[in-house]
């Protein structure tokens, strides 16, 4: 047994949060181990447990909106968008890692690939991507993990929000023309701030990469990278409220 927990079955800081296992997660794979390797393990590995989280708030926010609860929604928007901030910020840790080093340990990665991220697909699906790149993209890895499929068959949040407005007997222009609609309004630009903060996510990730990798290049394992991003960076969750 750990010093960090006791004997007498005592929830403790160390044992609630499983550090011992979660610290035992980062393993990496270069020999001699290069430096900057845990770096960028701890980078994706803490990329994912937010994923997870923003997963979490989608299906709230979802639940929110089929409930039609405006505020609850606003509040929901919220906070997702302090988790993609969180996300985006990450990113500053690898731009401290320069070409020359992450080439001398990028071989150790295999086949592994950002674009293998179940749970970044998923969270492009459930915010509304249905387009056919998005698709193709998908079919890169084999069939579409479960995951995907369930965000894949569920409305997106601009259908939701639709019916949102349909119940309330509001369009989407009356959003923006009365006070009386001010919850509405700041759900709304609570949702063009969610895509806005993904965008700046997805712009970000595409310099990183192309610094990194190269300008053009597929991303690690002959995946399509920085290419695939770039032609998301222009696709949009709630095209009804860009054309307001």
């Amino acid at each position: 047994m750990s010093a960090n927990e006791k004997d007498d079955g005592e929830i403790t800081y160390f044992s609630y949060l499983r550090l011992g296992e979660l610290l035992d997660l980062q393993t990496p794979r270069s020999s001699p181990e290069h430096p900057d390797e845990l770096l960028f393990i701890v980078v994706h590995q803490a990329s994912e447990l937010w994923f997870k989280l923003i997963l979490h708030e989608l299906d709230g926010l979802r639940g929110l909106l089929q409930e039609h609860d405006t505020l609850g929604a606003v509040g929901a928007v919220r906070r997702l968008n302090a988790l993609v901030g969180i996300v985006t910020g990450q990113l500053s840790a690898l731009e401290t890692l320069p070409p020359q080093r992450f080439a001398q340990f990028r071989g150790f990665l295999g086949t592994s690939s950002g674009s293998q991220s179940f749970q970044f697909r998923a969270i492009e699906a459930r915010s509304g991507l249905r387009d056919a790149h998005f698709i193709q993209a998908l079919s890169e890895h084999g069939p579409i993990p479960p995951l995907v499929q369930e965000a894949l068959d569920t409305p997106p949040l601009q259908t939701l929000f639709n019916e949102l407005l349909a119940a309330q007997k509001v369009t989407v222009e009356e959003i923006y023309s009365s006070d009386r609609q001010r919850p509405l309004q700041m759900l709304a630009e609570g949702l063009l701030e969610y895509e806005q903060g993904f965008g700046m996510w997805r712009f970000l990730h595409v310099q990183l990469v192309e610094r990194i990798i190269g300008p053009g290049t597929g991303g690690t394992g002959g995946t399509l990278g920085a290419k695939y991003l770039q032609k998301t960076i222009s696709q949009r969750f709630f095209p009804d409220l860009w054309a307001v």
